[in-house]
C-alpha cells in the first residue's frame, strides 16, 4: 500500500496521471461562490496545491496544505512565493492538528489505503469545527484494488460519513472534467453544531 517513499518517488520521477494542473471545475466554481474570505481550509494530501494557489490567489489567506510527500509543497511554494511556509504541512494527514471551518477532499480520499477511509471521516470531523464542512469529489468507480486510485461506490462512502456528518450534497458531479465525467460524486458534508461525536 502507498508510503511516503511511494509518493515522494512519483514526484520525483514525474508519474502524476491524476494532477490536474489546475484546480478542478467543481472546486473553482465551489470555491467562487465562497464569500468569508477568513475561513481557515485544510487540504489534506493537497499535492502540487491547484486548489490552493487558486483560494490564496482569490484572497483566502488562511489556507492550509498537507502532503505527506515534500515535492509538491515545494511545488506549490515556487510558483506562489508569498504563501506562508507554516501553512505548508509536510505530514501525514492522521498527524495534522487545529481546527477547520472548511476541508477540501480532491483525490486524496482514493489514494489512501481503503482500510483507512474510515479513520479518515473520522479524522475530518474531528479537525472540523461546529458546523463546519467537508466538501470535493469521490470517485465514484471501481478503479484499482492493488494501488492508487481506489474506487468505490456511493452506498460504500456513506457508509463511513453518515455516522459523523449531515449531508448537504452527496450526488453525481453535473461539472466534472471531461475525463472524469459520470464517475465522480460531489460532496457537501457538514459536521452537526451538537458535537456528540468526539
Amino acid at each position: 500500500m502507498p508510503t511516503k517513499k511511494f509518493w515522494e518517488d512519483h514526484y520525483h520521477q514525474g508519474y502524476m496521471a491524476w494532477d490536474l494542473g489546475a484546480v478542478s471545475t467543481p472546486l473553482k466554481e465551489y470555491i467562487n461562490q465562497l464569500e468569508n474570505k477568513l475561513l481557515k481550509i485544510l487540504i489534506p494530501g493537497g499535492g502540487n496545491g491547484y486548489e490552493a494557489e487558486f483560494l490564496f490567489k482569490q484572497g483566502f489567506k488562511n489556507v492550509f496544505v498537507a502532503d505527506i510527500a515534500s515535492a509538491p509543497l515545494r511545488n506549490l511554494k515556487s510558483r506562489v512565493p508569498s504563501f506562508p511556509d507554516k501553512q505548508l504541512l509536510h505530514l501525514d494527514f492522521f498527524d495534522v492538528q487545529g481546527s477547520f471551518d472548511l476541508i477540501l477532499e480532491q483525490t486524496f480520499f482514493c489514494a489512501l489505503d481503503p482500510a483507512l477511509r474510515q479513520a479518515y471521516a473520522k479524522k475530518t470531523y474531528d479537525l472540523l469545527v461546529p458546523g463546519g464542512k467537508l466538501v470535493g469529489l469521490l470517485f465514484d468507480d471501481v478503479l484499482n484494488t492493488d494501488k492508487p486510485p481506489f474506487g468505490g461506490t456511493k452506498e460504500e462512502y456513506i457508509s463511513y460519513f453518515c455516522p459523523y456528518f449531515r449531508f448537504n450534497k452527496f450526488e453525481s458531479c453535473y461539472n466534472s472534467i471531461k475525463p472524469r465525467s459520470g464517475r465522480e460524486l460531489f460532496i457537501n458534508l457538514e459536521k452537526e453544531k451538537d458535537d456528540t461525536n468526539s
